[in-house]
């Protein structure tokens, strides 16, 4: 009881604050100089939630054809965290054919969830998060031929339980640097605040850059950024936002790299592990309100 009124009364300042978003860091000359030391970025993009089961002008196929052909960089890469059991996702056959697209095209599917909805797996005894740990992880193997390696726990929320289950099955826990705040699928799922949102977001990544605190990978600094498939105001504006995303680097005075996003599933695979939490007692930053929810600590 005590959890669900912090995380009532944290939406409630968080929806209070809709389009009260703050400006961007200004950049220091300190900052400025400490980045000149530092390789370019490139954008590690994922999606959450898929694949979508409509048969009417389906979002993650939307998603899939912005990735293949936009004027930004062709063919991209992304990790898709799927819920492989869901009704309206992975659970479904046309959700199923979405995955063999995925895979055929070179996109990595990383694990979401396998029960019938978006549960969060610290709510699972140990009997039901093993068995929906074994569901999906042979869900993905079945089309990729091979169990995933990545897992992005719903809500963000794991704990040392969840975290050694991950591992116990090969699974490495990825989170984000950016959301884009699109996780809202029914009622008014806009985001007119995108671009600001994402301008703000990012000059905070560049303070981090700027201190060493993300890793270098290939040459480049991977910076993890986290969308939803099934969310249709995404489908459309998934071009638009690689746009954002190059526009807000340089206007934070980030450097990206020659090609600013993941066209190669291998290094995508590289950078993606590399960007993963090590140890489940690890103090994490996540964006947005997520940390006032989960107090930061993963205990």
């Amino acid at each position: 009881m005590k959890q669900l009124c912090k995380v009532l009364s944290v939406l409630v300042i968080a929806t209070g604050l809709v389009g009260c978003i703050a400006s961007p860091i200004e950049m220091t000359p300190q900052t400025e100089q400490r980045l000149s030391a530092q390789p370019p970025i490139r954008f590690l993009l994922t999606f959450d939630d898929g694949p979508s089961a409509s048969s009417f002008w389906n979002p993650t196929m939307t998603v899939l054809d912005s990735l293949a052909t936009n004027p930004v960089q062709p063919n991209l890469k992304a990790v898709f965290f799927v819920q492989t059991r869901a009704s309206r996702a992975g659970g479904s056959e046309i959700g199923r054919q979405v995955m063999h697209r995925e895979q055929a095209e070179g996109q990595i599917l990383g694990f979401h969830t396998a029960t019938p909805g978006h549960s969060n797996h610290r709510s699972l005894d140990p009997q039901a998060l093993e068995q929906s740990l074994t569901h999906g992880s042979a869900d993905i193997a079945a089309i990729t031929g091979a169990p995933p390696t990545l897992v992005r726990p719903p809500f963000w929320s794991y704990d040392k339980r969840t975290f050694a289950a991950y591992q116990q099955h090969g699974m490495q826990v990825l989170l984000t640097d950016l959301s884009a705040n699109d996780g809202k699928i029914w009622g008014f799922n806009a985001s007119p605040r995108r671009r600001a949102h994402l301008l703000r977001s990012l000059s905070e990544v560049r303070e981090r850059i700027a201190l060493g605190e993300l890793p270098v990978v290939d040459g480049v600094i991977p910076v993890v950024v986290t969308f939803h498939d099934l969310n249709r105001y995404t489908a459309r504006h998934t071009r638009e936002y690689l746009q954002i995303l190059l526009d807000s680097a340089s206007a934070t005075g980030l450097k990206t790299a020659q090609k600013p996003f993941y066209d190669d599933t291998a290094a995508l695979q590289r950078a993606a592990m590399a960007r993963t939490v090590r140890d489940g007692s690890e103090a994490i930053k996540l964006p947005g309100i997520w940390n006032l929810i989960w107090d930061r600590d993963p205990h």
